[in-house]
């Protein structure tokens, strides 16, 4: 992977489509968070890695006119769609940047909070942005992630095409120095960083057919499948054949279906 690619599932069109998608899907739980916060108006808000989407329309309305919103997101081709986002719905109180997660060149102590959601599980050396996270906010601000584990995404009856591409998707991301089994550890990264009273939330669903996100290992066997290829850790007939029966097995409406554990944790700086 190089320095200039790191996130794990690419930058392919179908990818960012995807996260647009999940924006909508995790709105709620992003809700949830920012009311247990307490994101206030006024409040000046950064988000790390938002993406075409994000939470950024969700806190533009909690910050309201006199406070603000920042966007950081490394994939130029994103920060496009986000600008064309918060051009349709009026977003003043937004603007996205183009910048580096670990290095975003943004004021530093200059934040009430600093979020990212989704983005730890997908990038080498997570600790770097959440020191950067931290090193954003003012003293007293917060700093909260919304992360996942790879440990509960199962189905039910088992099936072999899907054991079998989560271990491909596990090697692929170890041997990338990519963590899928981040979010267990985020509260002790959190506190490591220096945050105090970090508290946390575990998230877990059962995706029923029909649920946009009952295919997101599918999903991500397409997005990763050039890369996966390119490392020869499978042969391509091998896994074409992988996703043709996972398809089988998740359009079958007896399929269970469960997601992987999230993690919301939070914390506030040291004043």
């Amino acid at each position: 992977m190089s320095e200039t690619d790191q996130y794990v599932l690419g930058y392919r069109r179908a990818e960012q489509e995807r996260l647009q998608q999940q924006a909508q899907q995790l709105a709620h739980e992003s809700s949830a968070l920012f009311d247990q916060i307490g994101v206030r108006p006024g409040a000046r808000v950064v988000e790390i890695g938002c993406g075409p989407h994000g939470c950024l329309e969700i806190l533009a309305e909690r910050v309201g006119p006199s406070g603000g919103v920042v966007g950081v997101e490394r994939s130029q081709d994103a920060v496009d769609l986000a600008r064309k986002l918060i051009g349709e719905r009026g977003l003043k109180n937004v603007e996205v940047f183009c910048r580096d997660a670990r290095s975003t060149e943004l004021p530093r102590a200059s934040f009430d909070l600093a979020t990212a959601r989704l983005v730890l599980v997908n990038v080498p050396e997570p600790q770097e942005i959440v020191a950067e996270a931290v090193a954003l906010v003012r003293p007293g601000g917060c700093v909260a992630f919304h992360e996942a584990d790879w440990i509960a995404h199962v189905c039910d009856p088992p099936s072999d095409a899907w054991s079998t591409l989560v271990e491909l998707f596990i090697r692929y991301s170890q041997k990338n120095g990519i963590d899928p089994f981040i979010g267990r550890k985020l509260p002790r990264l959190l506190r490591d960083a220096g945050l105090v009273g970090v508290r946390v939330n575990p998230l877990i669903h059962v995706y029923p057919p029909g649920h946009g996100r009952r295919s997101i290992l599918l999903d991500f066997a397409e997005n990763l499948g050039e890369r996966i290829l390119a490392e020869n850790l499978i042969e391509e007939r091998e896994l074409t054949d992988l996703k043709t029966a996972l398809q089988r097995h998740i359009d079958n409406p007896g399929t269970l279906v469960v997601s992987h554990l999230f993690f919301q944790a939070w914390g506030s700086k040291r004043g």
